[in-house]
């Protein structure tokens, strides 16, 4: 397999994600900052059938680093004294009937226990849907809506609707619910849209040309790998080209489009300190137990334990297809970035092998 680098050859790199693409990723790109300078390749092919390589640094749906995006969006409105961390969400949003013990720091944590729209996974092991997701029962339904529009008012009204998982702070519930509360706070609060006030306050400082707050336009800006969808019609296996869909259905739980320059450019100057101040930064970095292994949740990030001893920043977005890997040092003097494309199905059938990827190429990097 041949890959594409720039920077210094790291071989051990290059064989990383060549090892990656072969475990079932049909696209791998990667993007690493550390003390031996700047790095960046890609493995695989960009589309099913052809023969060029992904690109580098090519566009992605970035998924859940999109809260990592918004949080830090809220922390600067903390800042400049227009939200407390601490004050009942209510507050600013009176009109959803909110239950007045969340506060704004609940739903950057994952500890308000509002019900997650995109399926709320019991201990149990039963999943509770609150709209059709790609995943599971309601995959061919998603499939045939992918270009539906939700409103961001529209999935939180859905998950109010719906019993709380536990009471206010008393746990910890991984929900997409907490950050398109998150955006119709951020909104509220600052009278613009989200994607006006994420330039405004983000993206134009940090001179990140390649992100976007989509909303719900289904393009995919060019360069970038395809993704796909496999599903079962009449009895055969179909596998569709589905990199334009409207993301709207995940809304600020995942929307996000990024590079893994752009990714890597905001994860460094976060850890930081670039975009908030230091008691701010510490307070978005202190994890609270989540009951995963090695990995505890501040207000937008893990706080990941590396299989040798160290600490992490990072928060990894999955969406349909593909994901973005985002994860740096506590001081940003490191940082790992990169795109997996594959294709996807109701079963979820790369999730181990993606899991192995994720531990490879930290282990890689930051041990």
């Amino acid at each position: 397999m041949t890959t594409t680098f720039s920077g210094s050859d790291r071989p051990e790199l290059r064989e990383a994600i060549e090892e990656i693409v072969e475990s079932g990723f049909f696209a791998v790109s990667l993007r690493v900052h550390d003390e031996q300078g700047a790095w960046a390749g890609s493995a695989g092919v960009a589309e099913l059938g052809g023969t060029a390589r992904p690109p580098v640094d090519g566009h992605a749906r970035i998924g859940s680093n999109t809260k990592t995006f918004t949080a830090t969006l809220v922390l600067r409105l903390v800042a400049e004294g227009r939200v407390e961390l601490d004050a009942p969400a209510a507050g600013y949003l009176p009109e959803l009937g909110l239950d007045p013990r969340i506060t704004v720091r609940m739903l950057l944590q994952h500890t308000s226990g509002l019900f997650n729209f995109t399926g709320e996974v019991y201990d149990d092991g039963s999943i509770v849907h609150g709209i059709p997701v790609p995943y599971g029962a309601t995959g061919k339904e998603w499939l045939e809506r992918r270009f539906h529009t939700y409103r961001p008012e529209e999935l939180v009204r859905l998950a109010l609707s719906k019993p709380a998982r536990f009471e206010p702070g008393t746990g910890w519930s991984y929900s997409n619910t907490n950050y398109v509360m998150a955006r119709l706070l951020i909104e509220k609060v600052t009278g613009r849209p989200l994607a006006e006030e994420m330039r405004r306050q983000i993206l134009e400082p940090l001179g990140l040309s390649g992100t976007v707050v989509p909303d719900a336009s289904p393009d995919l800006p060019e360069p970038h790998a395809h993704v796909y969808y496999r599903h079962e019609d009449a009895g055969r296996q179909e596998t569709i080209d589905i990199t334009r869909h409207n993301p709207s259905w995940v809304s600020t739980g995942g929307d996000m489009i990024s590079t893994s320059r752009d990714l890597a450019t905001f994860i460094s100057a976060l850890t930081r300190g670039a975009l908030l101040p230091a008691p701010l930064l510490a307070e978005m970095c202190a994890p609270r137990a989540t009951g995963l292994p090695g990995m505890g949740y501040g207000l937008g990030v893990f706080v990941q334990t590396t299989e040798c001893g160290g600490t992490v920043i990072t928060h990894n977005g999955g969406t349909v297809g593909s994901a973005a890997l985002m994860y740096s040092t506590p001081d940003g003097a490191k940082t790992l970035t990169g795109v997996l494309n594959w294709v996807d199905d109701a079963g979820l059938s790369i999730g181990a092998a993606f899991g192995k990827a994720q531990r490879r190429l930290v282990k890689e990097v930051f041990c």
